[in-house]
């Protein structure tokens, strides 16, 4: 993962202007985001474990919407 982020000073630009720049350059980039999620290796979930979440979420609305029409749960929240 190569990642060249180039900031060239204008004329009449001081030295923490620049620095400026190029830090928001960097985080615009999200290379530092990058580096932080793999600094701890954390492995993706498996595909079982994502769709038993999908599966439940659907059951929830499902749920609420069937208390919503009789009237046991109100319309968003505030």
């Amino acid at each position: 993962m190569i990642t060249v982020i180039e900031v060239k000073k204008n004329t009449n630009e001081s030295n923490m202007n620049l620095i400026r720049r190029f830090s928001r350059k960097v985080q615009e980039s999200g290379i530092i985001q990058k580096v932080k999620g793999k600094r701890y290796n954390e492995r993706a979930e498996s595909k079982v474990k994502t769709k038993a979440q999908a599966l439940k979420k659907i059951a929830r609305r499902k749920e609420y919407e069937r208390l919503f029409k009789l009237g046991k749960a109100s319309k968003g929240k505030k």
